[in-house]
């Protein structure tokens, strides 16, 4: 004999208790959306064992691989996805897509350009006006153009140059907000071993400035970090821009990269 609940009321706890768990795990699997990639050449000829990252990072890990026919099937929540796409003997794609809130299966197709002389991507100098953003977890170098730059948000600084001990007015992006199309941990989720990541700006000249990720980050640190394009109202000149770091808690300007050109976020760990 079973003390307190019978065998017959325990069979039917135990069976709404399944039905509970399938019930969670249903709306879990709802909240993702079924996505295909499909990665071919320019004669539309599959590229197997092509490398996927997506950023953010799903479940299945950062790396993925095209099966035999091209194609990757994973669930990612609705959002935003960096894609980058590389195959030996292509040049590398990077693109930004948007999963919708639908339970529909959706299709991404990525066509994939060849490199010049079939084996080695030879690229052409990344315009003066663009900046190049490297993420070194995701081993993911992309170059945003002007375009994209000045269609982004801007902000307005005032700041005093000891160096020539005048107020400078500067309008540009902020850095988090660039970082942010990468996914780069920001706000809340800038905690942990995040919080050993750094950025390190680079000028056309060489010239290299290092900020801690949480400087960048304004709900964590007081003060702008931009990438700016003018200067009191006008486009930077030939000495500083097309676009310049500017950091406006720094008593001196030394962070302050002129004629800025990449952006990379690394981590000391």
């Amino acid at each position: 004999m079973l003390s307190g609940m019978s065998s017959k009321k325990l069979g039917r706890v135990f069976f709404f208790q399944v039905l509970l768990a399938g019930a969670v795990l249903f709306a879990q699997k709802a909240d993702t959306v079924p996505i295909r990639f499909q990665v071919t050449d320019p004669t539309r000829a599959f590229v197997p064992h092509a490398k996927v990252v997506i950023i953010p990072v799903p479940d299945t890990g950062p790396s993925l691989e095209t099966d035999d026919k091209g194609q990757i099937g994973i669930q990612l929540s609705p959002g935003e996805y960096v894609v980058v796409v590389e195959s030996p003997g292509f040049k590398k794609s990077v693109t930004h897509i948007n999963v919708p809130e639908t339970k529909e299966p959706q299709t991404v197709s990525v066509m994939l350009q060849i490199a010049a002389g079939g084996s080695v991507e030879v690229q052409s100098p990344p315009a003066r006006d663009s900046l190049t953003v490297s993420i070194s977890e995701y081993q993911l170098s992309t170059v945003l153009p002007s375009a994209d730059l000045k269609a982004m948000p801007h902000v307005t600084v005032t700041i005093h140059n000891a160096h020539t001990n005048a107020d400078e007015t500067y309008s540009g992006i902020r850095l988090a907000d660039i970082l942010k199309k990468f996914s780069v941990p920001l706000g809340s989720d800038l905690r942990g071993k995040a919080l050993a990541n750094y950025i390190i700006g680079t000028g056309s000249d060489g010239y290299k400035a290092v900020l801690a990720l949480a400087e960048v980050d304004p709900s964590f640190h007081p003060g702008e970090v931009l990438v700016a394009d003018t200067m009191d109202g006008k486009p930077l000149d030939a000495h500083n821009g097309p676009l310049k770091l500017v950091v406006t808690e720094d008593k001196r300007p030394a962070r302050s990269v002129r004629n800025l050109v990449s952006i990379e976020l690394k981590s000391a760990q």
